[in-house]
């Protein structure tokens, strides 16, 4: 399992509409992300920055698994409404580096 983190930002002024398309996501696009071994994403917002923790079986598969599938292209044309920069799930990132972690 894989714990990825991931920074975006909001465009000016997007901040509750992002809150409320999020309020609930289409079942397809929920069904989608399981498929693709995501087992948690979790978002926190600070302003306008957005910051994303996702637990997935592998990363680059689950981005290569929804780059073009039909429920996450509809919600990734809505997403870039409302983001600064526009992801294009090319699948080639590994997320925000870790620094340091409280050891278990």
């Amino acid at each position: 399992m894989q714990r990825i983190a991931l920074h975006t930002r909001l465009a000016p002024g997007k901040e509750e509409e992002y809150g409320r398309v999020h309020a609930v996501i289409p079942p397809e696009l929920d069904a989608a992300l399981r498929e693709a071994g995501v087992h948690a994403w979790r978002i926190w917002r600070d302003g306008r920055d957005l910051f994303h923790v996702i637990e997935v079986e592998d990363y680059q598969r689950m981005r290569d698994f929804l780059r073009d599938h039909p429920a996450n292209l509809p919600w990734q044309a809505r997403m870039a409404q409302l983001l600064e920069v526009e992801d294009d799930y090319s699948g080639n990132d590994s997320g925000i580096g870790l620094v340091w972690e409280l050891p278990a």
